[in-house]
């Protein structure tokens, strides 16, 4: 990787000047044949439109120069090869292996990676099968009718997300839950109603000590215990975890009940590994993995096609243009797929866990904007709450608006063409906007001043056939080496997050000092806030 900043390039220099320079708010040209051939690309099922983007051709070239000069398809190939590209943890990021092919030949610090993920996936479809059949039941001889999955960040964020989307894949007889919080209100509804000789906990923590998840696990025990007894532990509590000793030491049986993964797989980045078995038991395991499928279609297009036809380079280049060169701080992912709501907070975490970074892999500060607030809702709720802003406000927020052709319902159609239509409108609405001469002759002219709207608000938009697993996987795949791409460029390593963990640190030490134990060192305004609670608690 280049250890010099991307800034002191000429080109840079030329974006960001484009970037920042007066010009008009409209897209120009939007129907120009040469525009739309090189501003359109579709792979793996998904069609990416960059049409309404504020850059010409002759700025992409220069955006496409980057990818070369900061060396981002060849960082790519060493992430695919197994290579310690998270320098910082000295580990890969093989979170590629995880969807591959079965005989895909690799080994990383002489582990057989193919031999290790395809038994990790057998062990899995063994237990869903079983699960789904009925034939592993609970301690009293009853079929499971709920799992409840316990983690938090990327061990709740994939899973919760990816069985959302895939609702209609899903099987009517078991109901999948996810709880994360550790505000017991969060757990207590998540069992409100449920049996618990019929449920089932999946315990999802790589060290098995996350606070969190732990806390929310010693909890769902004890409601087991409380009807069951101790004995029903191993039938009704399975564990996603590396560490064999912590789980066996909680009553989940090991052998049977633990499903590993690596160092190499990321939280954020884990949802085709074991992190995803609430997923799999939730759409059964062809669907998962077909899901599969579509992540590795992804990361083969990511790999192989030429940088201006690559969706995950492109994608990434819209970002890096409106954040970066731009200084757009935000940026809004708007699905117009209900069961596709919780992609933007599944986002949040990919994006910003990631790109949050002020210090670059060399351990220079950054000297350009990295990372991005990543936030949306989605379609077409978000138009009756925060398009206003976007719509009319003074400040611009780029956005990618995402979309299907079909309803996976075929009596669904109608409604799924009226959604599709609101994202169509939305599209051009943004990008043309209407003037106040517009908008006098539509018979506004009192209020055409209040009317008209500026158009030449960035917008990308992704359109596929229809949201099913594969198609989700290849937008998961996506949206992971968009990141990378942007990461790269920056020059900062996408695969630590060190950022998370002071914060979790000091928590530690403040929750026994809430409990009554004498205050440690603190600053005066710390010190007031503890006391203040520890009064309000008394």
């Amino acid at each position: 990787m280049p250890l010099d900043p991307v800034s002191g390039t000429v080109e840079w220099q030329a974006l960001e000047a484009a970037a920042k320079a007066p010009r008009g708010r409209r897209v120009k040209a939007l129907a120009d044949p040469a525009r739309l051939q090189r501003f359109v690309a579709e792979a793996c099922g998904l069609r990416l439109d960059l049409t309404r983007q504020l850059f010409d051709p002759d700025e992409l070239d220069l955006l496409l120069w980057l990818i070369e000069d900061r060396e981002v398809m060849e960082q790519a190939e060493a992430m695919f090869s197994g290579e310690h590209v998270n320098g910082t943890e000295d580990r890969a990021a093989l979170h590629t292996a995880l969807r591959a092919p079965a005989g895909t030949e690799l080994t990383v610090d002489g582990l057989n990676v193919d031999e290790a993920v395809q038994a990790g996936l057998a062990k899995m479809e063994q237990f869903a099968h079983g699960m789904r059949s009925g034939e592993r039941c609970g301690s009293t001889g009853e079929r499971f009718t709920t799992v409840v999955n316990l983690g938090i960040g990327g061990s709740d964020l994939g899973p919760r997300m990816a069985a959302a989307a895939l609702r209609p894949f899903t099987s009517p007889d078991l109901d999948v839950r996810f709880v994360s919080n550790v505000d017991p209100t969060d757990l207590d509804e998540a069992l409100a109603g449920l049996d618990p000789a019929t449920t089932l906990f999946v315990v999802c923590s790589k060290t098995f000590t996350t606070l969190e998840t732990i806390t929310n696990a010693r909890a769902a025990r004890a409601w087991l215990v409380a009807a069951l007894g101790e004995d029903a532990i191993p039938a009704h509590m399975v564990a996603v975890s590396t560490a064999s000793d912590k789980v066996t030491e909680f009553g989940i049986d090991a052998e049977a009940g633990m499903f590993g993964f690596w160092d190499w797989v990321g939280g954020r980045y884990s949802v085709g590994s074991a992190v995803g078995l609430s997923l799999m038991l939730a759409i059964g395991p062809q669907n998962f993995r077909d899901f599969l499928a579509g992540m590795h279609g992804m990361d083969n297009h990511f790999r192989t096609a030429p940088a201006d036809r690559n969706l995950p380079v492109l994608l990434a280049l819209s970002w890096l243009w409106n954040g970066s060169l731009a200084e757009h701080e935000t940026h809004a992912v708007i699905p117009y797929a209900n069961d596709l709501r919780l992609l933007p907070a599944w986002l949040q975490q990919l994006d910003m866990e990631s790109n949050g970074k002020s210090v670059r892999v060399d351990g220079s500060a950054v000297d350009v904007n990295t990372g991005t607030v990543v936030w949306g809702q989605a379609g077409t709720d978000g138009q009756h709450a925060f398009h206003q802003l976007l719509h009319q406000g003074t400040r611009t927020v780029p956005c990618d608006l995402i979309g299907f052709a079909k309803s996976v319902d075929p009596a669904n159609q109608r409604g799924q063409d009226l959604l599709v239509a609101n994202l169509v409108a939305q599209a051009e609405a943004l990008s043309i906007g209407r003037n106040e001469k517009q908008t006098a002759a539509n018979g506004d002219a009192d209020l055409a001043v209040h009317r008209k709207f500026q158009g030449g608000r960035p917008v990308n938009v992704i359109i596929a056939k229809q949201l099913d697993p594969t198609t989700l996987g290849a937008l998961v795949a996506l949206y992971e080496h968009k990141v990378f791409v942007e990461a790269v460029i920056w020059g900062i390593n996408p695969f630590d997050q060190y950022g998370v963990e002071l914060g979790k640190e000091l928590a530690g030490v403040i929750t026994p000092e809430l409990e009554g134990q004498a205050q440690g060192d603190h600053d005066p305004a710390t010190k007031d806030l503890i006391a203040a609670i520890r009064s309000l608690r008394d």
